[in-house]
Order: C-alpha cells, then structure tokens, then sequence
C-alpha cells in the first residue's frame, strides 16, 4: 500500500487501460457459454438449449480444421524461429557498425515495411511475384527458366509457408531488432572494452559478451511468443490466399471466418475460439515453468 501511495500518479495512469483491459477482455468471455449451446441469436440467454461438448467433437471431427490447425502450428512455428532468428542477427550486426549515418539508413529501411498495412504488402508480394513480377524477370535473366516457363508462386499451395514467412521477416524483422538494440545498449561498455584488450576478436564480443547481455530479453520475448503458437495471423493469410494454396493458407482464424461466422455456425465458431485460449493459456504458463526450472528468467 505504501508503494501505490507514492507512485499514486503512476496508478492513475493506468487505471484507464485497467477498465479498457476489463471491458473488452474479460467481460466478453461470459459468450464462451455460446460454445455449449445451439445458439440461436432470435432467442434470450435463458432460452438457448445447452448441448455439452457436442460442437467441441464437430470442431475436433473435422478435417478442414486439423489441417486449419497444422497450418497454424506450422506457420507460428516459422514466425518464431525466423522472427527471432533474423532480429537478432539484425541487432548484433546493426551493432558492429560504427558509421553512425549508414547504421541509420539500415534501420530507416528496415523499420519502414512494419508501418505498411498488410493490404498494400500483399499487393506489393502478389506484383513481385506474379508471373511477369520482378523474380520471374531475374530468373529468366539469369537462365533459370525460360520465357513460357514462369512460376505462379502463390498458385503452389506447398510454398506458400515459405512465402509467408520470407513475407513476415520482410515486414517486422526491422520493427523486432528494437527491443534487442535497446538492451544491448544497456550492456556496460567497459566489457567491450576489456575484451579488446585480451584480444577477443568482434565475433567473440558479441558471443561471450552481448549474447549473454541480451539473453534474458530473448527469454522472456520468447515466452510470451509461444504463448501465440495459435496465433499465426490472419490478414496475411486471408490476402495472400486462393484457391489453389488453400490447404497450405488456411489457419484458424481463416476457418472460423469461413465455416463459423459466415455460416452463421457461431457455436463452432466459439469453440474454436475458446480453443485457441486455453491452449495459449497452457503454452504460457508451461513455457515459463520450464524457464523457471532451468534458471532462466521468466514472466511471473
């Protein structure tokens, strides 16, 4: 108590984002009750028949949503790795330079895919890669393929995960190396200084010495990013996607839009939500068990 009182002004602030967070994220889970009932949107709460687990065994019985749910899996999964993967890189590189000017214009380039909307970037992959785009033109200009040869990339449904994710790291990688730039600046100068002097080369400074800087920062990223497994997007996947990649591009997101809300299926729709949740709740709470077990730092 003593603690709110002094930083009173701070728990002001935030008492705004307190009722925003209550208001649209709590209150509405009293519509999970949707998903064991046949709902019917003409009836009062006390009218709807309740039906137990019997949309949750339609959910799991079809097929359209396991394959929904691996390309999920799927597509999260090369988010994580990718994403991770190339901010990292991107920070300690962005590191290593010292001309401050061109570091600057790197990070410009880099940041400025992420304030583009997902509509305008799937205009600007669907151009690059239509059969008369720019990387059919550099195929056939460096003999790769022949004139009447082109690839219609987003027409094969099997690269369509790799599209997606080259697309991802295109758009954020710049935004994500943020929050590893600014904990590497917090990593004390005089360790960099010291391992020059015993002669440690910049690729043993970064790994002896901003590697382990950082490291609790990417342990926690980590954590909460595997808490959205189930989470892989939808404006990418709903743009990007047609009916020849289908079976690749659909997600859950994309599955509950198109067999739940548009069929007017809002059980099975809620089901799926509902779903999605708890399984994030448990990767969460797993993931940060395990980091804790092993030492590491963690969320709570």
């Amino acid at each position: 108590m003593k603690r709110l009182v002094s930083q009173r002004m701070l728990v002001l602030m935030s008492v705004p984002f307190v009722i925003w967070l209550f208001v649209f994220k709590y209150v509405p889970v009293w519509g999970w009750t949707i998903a064991f009932q046949d709902y019917q949107p003409s009836l009062p709460f006390k009218a709807q028949a309740w039906v137990g687990f019997k949309h949750f065994h339609a959910l799991f019985s079809e097929d359209r949503f396991l394959i929904a749910l691996r390309n999920t899996l799927a597509m999260s999964g090369i988010n994580l790795v990718l994403g991770f993967v190339t901010a990292v890189s991107l920070a300690l590189l962005l590191n290593e330079v010292r001309k401050v000017a061109f570091k600057r214009v790197v990070q410009t380039v880099s940041y400025l895919p992420h304030f583009i909307s997902w509509v305008v970037a799937a205009g600007i992959i669907q151009t690059t890669l239509a059969p008369e785009g720019i990387v059919n033109e550099l195929l056939k200009a460096f003999g790769v393929i022949e004139a009447g040869q082109e690839y219609l990339f987003l027409g094969k449904a099997e690269w369509f995960w790799g599209i997606f994710g080259a697309s991802s790291v295109w758009k954020d990688v710049g935004w994500n190396t943020i929050v590893y730039l600014a904990a590497i600046s917090a990593i004390d100068p005089a360790q960099y200084e010291a391992a020059e002097m015993d002669g440690a080369g910049r690729l043993r400074r970064m790994w002896y010495i901003t590697l382990p800087g950082i490291k609790p920062v990417i342990i926690v990223l980590l954590i909460m990013n595997i808490g959205y497994l189930l989470e892989s997007g939808f404006e990418p996947q709903y743009l990007l996607g047609n009916g020849m990649n289908v079976d690749y591009s659909e997600n859950i997101d994309i599955f509950v839009l198109k067999y739940g809300l548009q069929q007017f299926n809002f059980p099975l729709a809620t089901a799926a939500g509902m779903f999605k949740t708890v399984v994030s709740f448990i990767l969460l709470f797993s993931a940060n068990h395990i980091a804790k077990r092993l030492g590491q730092d963690r969320l709570f």
